[in-house]
C-alpha cells in the first residue's frame, strides 16, 4: 500500500560548509541551549535578578548536563560500546547521538548548583526561571533524532508517518514508523507553555516551575517511550526509561505538595546583589530628591555658608521667648 504522505528523513545528517562538518545533532542541540539561556534569563531579570546571571550559571551548568546526558546512555546502553565488536572510542563520539535527558537533569542541576552558590543564589528560584526554556530546547533538540534517523516510534501508515531508510550496519529496516522525535518535540512546547501559564496564574515559586515541568514531561516521556521500537533493557515487562519517567514523576509531585505547604508563594529576593545595587540607586535618589526643597526653601543654605547666622538666629528666638515671659512673671 502506498502511502499518501509521510514524512521525509535527510538523507545525511551532515551538511558541510565548505570544508567544515556542521552536523544536525550537535546543531540541534546548540540551538537548544542558546534558546534556553536567553529566555531563562529574560524570567530571571522580570522576576528581579541581574542581567547576564543565567548566562554566567549555564557555563556551569551546560557542560555538567551535556557529561551526565552522555554518562546516562552509555550506562544504560553500555553493550553499545563494550561488548564484542564494538569500539568503546565510540562512547566519546557525542555528535552521533546519545544524551539521556535524565543524566542531562541530574549533572546539570549539580553544575547550576555550584554556580548559584557561586553567586549566592538559591537553586530553586533559578530552576524555576530556566524551566520553560528547557522545555523548549529539548523540543528544539529532539529534531536531531530526525537527522540521525534514529529513536523513532513502532511502524504505521498514518498520513504522518515517519520515512526510514535501510541501514544494515545501523539496524535500521526500510519502511515507515512513528515520528516519536515529533510527538515528544510538540509535547515539550506543551510543557514549556503550560509551566508559563501556571508559573503567571499561581505564581509559583521556590522550585515548583520546574517540578512542574518535570512532572509533565515526564507524562508524555512515558507514552512516547513506550512506542519506540530501539533497542533497551527492560524491567517487569517495561522499558527502563518508562520506570525512570514514573519514578521521576512521583518524586516532582511529592516536591510539588510539600514545597507548597512549607514555602507558599515566591521568593520576593532571588539575586541579592541586585536588590542591593537597587537599593542603593533608589538611596541616591532619595537623597537628592531631599535636598532639593531644602535649597529652595532655604532652610539649609545659610547654615552651609557658616555658623554664625544659625548661632545669631538661634539667640534672638531665645530673646523673643523670655520677653514674652516676663510680664507674666511680674503682672
Amino acid at each position: 500500500m502506498d502511502l499518501l504522505a509521510y514524512i521525509p528523513s535527510p538523507s545525511s545528517g551532515v551538511i558541510y560548509l565548505g570544508p567544515v562538518p556542521l552536523r544536525g545533532y550537535a546543531f540541534c542541540i546548540i540551538i537548544g541551549v542558546f534558546v534556553a539561556v536567553w529566555y531563562g534569563g529574560r524570567r530571571w531579570v522580570a522576576r528581579g535578578g541581574r542581567v547576564g546571571t543565567v548566562a554566567d550559571i549555564a557555563v556551569w551548568a551546560v557542560p555538567f548536563g551535556l557529561v551526565g546526558g552522555r554518562l546516562y546512555h552509555v550506562i544504560t546502553d553500555y553493550e553499545l560500546y563494550f561488548t564484542d565488536g564494538r569500539d568503546w572510542v565510540d562512547a566519546f563520539k557525542i555528535w552521533q547521538g546519545g544524551l539521556g535527558i535524565w543524566g542531562a537533569i541530574a549533572l546539570g542541576a549539580l553544575g547550576a548548583w555550584i554556580g548559584c552558590r557561586r553567586r549566592g543564589i538559591p537553586l530553586p528560584a533559578y530552576a524555576d526561571a530556566i524551566a520553560p526554556g528547557i522545555a523548549f530546547a529539548q523540543a528544539i533538540g529532539r529534531w536531531g533524532n530526525w537527522f540521525n534517523q534514529e529513536l523513532y516510534g513502532k511502524a504505521t501508515t498514518l498520513p504522518w508517518a515517519l520515512k526510514i531508510d535501510g541501514d544494515a550496519d545501523a539496524g535500521r529496516v526500510a519502511g515507515t514508523y512513528h515520528p516519536t522525535f515529533l510527538y515528544e518535540s510538540l509535547w515539550c512546547v506543551g510543557v514549556a507553555l503550560l509551566v508559563i501559564w501556571a508559573d503567571r496564574r499561581f505564581t509559583l515559586g521556590h522550585g515548583r516551575a520546574f517540578a512542574l515541568y518535570v512532572a509533565a514531561y515526564t507524562v508524555g516521556r512515558f507514552w512516547i517511550e513506550y512506542l519506540r521500537v530501539d533497542d533497551a533493557h527492560h524491567v517487569l515487562g517495561l522499558r527502563l526509561n518508562n520506570w525512570t519517567a514514573v519514578v521521576v514523576f512521583l518524586a516532582a509531585v511529592a516536591y510539588l505538595v510539600v514545597s507548597a505547604k512549607r514555602a507558599p508563594g515566591r521568593e520576593e529576593v532571588v539575586e541579592p546583589a541586585a536588590v542591593e545595587d537597587g537599593a542603593a540607586e533608589g538611596g541616591a535618589a532619595e537623597d537628592g530628591a531631599g535636598a532639593a526643597p531644602a535649597t529652595e526653601t532655604g532652610g539649609d543654605a545659610p547654615a552651609k555658608s557658616g555658623d554664625a547666622p544659625a548661632k545669631s538666629g538661634g539667640e534672638d528666638e531665645a530673646g523673643a521667648v523670655a520677653a514674652e515671659a516676663e510680664p507674666t512673671k511680674n503682672p
